[in-house]
């Protein structure tokens, strides 16, 4: 109840302040709001979206594939408000999600409520190429993750990203770029953060978490950060290409998967702790139409078993440890119609008791307004340990103001 009484108190206080503000830019895709104080102390943009969508599966029972299961789905509902305040050197980044899968993972460490907030994030551009980020957002990881979800080629992420992704977490982040001369740039991220993922309330648990990224663009930058931004909707004049490592190291981590999994607890009600390390290497190139991404993946640990207090006895958590290689190409037709692939390949250790499975994908988009208006769907066949396992369908529609 509380939360829908301060949303309805924001969506008024964005309605209203229109009447008392200059208004601009207001064409679809651009933001549902999106106005600039008359004096230029702050600016707000209101941007709502959500994507819908119909997903049907087939699973192979060793002799032949069942019956389909069909799912209809609200898969991602938010809302989202950026813009500058006091200053345009100071930015700010808040979303909100609303469908289940958005404020999903209540739990004892978030005071068992949705996690609505996805970003809360001040952006202060203090000297020259140098900026400092506090709060809650994506943090430097694989490409892929930081992309936004409105912005994919395919209907959704790989499994790749689903398995060893960072994500979000609490924290500061420095960043840097470097023009190297001609169109050479590197950009350099730093962050340390809380360690165990968004919307955790309860103190820290554990230790810090410590990410690195180094991003090369030796063709100078993409255009409307296409580097950022799955498919060549603006069709590259010239070819553009970035080439990113990422290296994670989250101490004494006390989830399967570091900001994400089960918290290790034992039967005496403390946390398990092990170190994790988390490595990516990945690419985007665009050029006139085609794009490719290419991103690896790999995840170790001190300790991939859980134990009790005597460092003996098995809790049954187990962290989620190995390596994955994700591969995607799209062309983009003049006509705005798409064709996309994606082969993706997931190994595990052999403690964490998970099979090695490979997944084929194949899509096709049509963008009537880029990525702010479009229907996407693609066709998965996935392997496990070298056997079918199951074929899946899935039909996208996504609308962003």
């Amino acid at each position: 109840m509380k939360f829908k009484i301060t949303l309805g108190a924001i969506l008024l206080f964005a309605l209203n302040i229109t009447t008392a503000q200059e208004i601009s830019d207001t064409s679809f895709g651009k933001g549902l709001i999106n106005f600039v104080a008359k004096d230029s102390s702050f600016s707000v943009k209101f941007a709502p979206r959500f994507q819908v969508r119909t997903i049907s599966a087939w699973d192979y029972n060793g002799s032949q594939y069942g019956s389909p299961e069909h799912n209809f789905i609200v898969r991602r509902a938010r809302l989202k408000f950026d813009g500058f305040a006091y200053s345009p050197k100071l930015k700010y980044k808040i979303e909100l999600g609303l469908s289940n899968r958005d404020i999903s993972g209540a739990n004892q460490f978030n005071r068992n409520t949705p996690r609505y907030i996805l970003d809360a994030v001040i952006m202060w551009n203090f000297a020259g190429n140098w900026e400092l980020w506090a709060g809650q957002t994506k943090l430097p990881g694989n490409v892929e993750r930081v992309v936004s979800s409105g912005n994919l080629q395919l209907v959704d992420r790989s499994l790749l990203n689903s398995r060893f992704n960072i994500d979000r977490d609490l924290g500061i982040q420095l960043r840097h770029k470097t023009n190297l001369g001609g169109d050479f740039l590197i950009r350099e991220k730093l962050s340390v953060s809380q360690g165990e993922g968004r919307n955790v309330t309860e103190g820290n648990e554990g230790g810090l978490q410590y990410t690195g990224r180094l991003e090369f663009l030796p063709f100078g930058t993409f255009k409307s950060k296409g580097d950022y931004s799955q498919s060549d909707l603006k069709r590259e004049e010239k070819p553009k290409l970035m080439v990113g490592f990422t290296y994670n190291f989250n101490q004494d981590a006390v989830r399967e998967r570091g900001f994400a999994g089960d918290y290790m607890i034992r039967t005496d009600g403390t946390i398990y702790e092990t170190d994790q390390t988390t490595i990516f290497a990945d690419a985007m190139f665009k050029y006139n139409g085609f794009s490719f991404m290419g991103e690896y993946a790999k995840r170790t640990a001190d300790d991939e078993i859980a134990t009790e207090a005597d460092g003996v006895t098995p809790t049954g958590d187990i962290v989620l440890t190995g390596n994955a290689l994700n591969l995607q190409a799209g062309y983009l037709f003049k006509s705005n119609y798409e064709v996309a692939a994606r082969f993706t390949t997931l190994d595990f250790e052999e403690v964490t008791n998970a099979l090695p499975t490979k997944q084929y994908t194949l899509g096709a988009s049509k963008y009537l307004v880029g990525h702010k208006l479009k229907v996407q769907s693609d066709i998965s066949y996935t392997t496990v340990d070298g056997n079918e396992d199951g074929i899946r369908f899935r039909l996208g529609f996504d609308i962003h103001f």
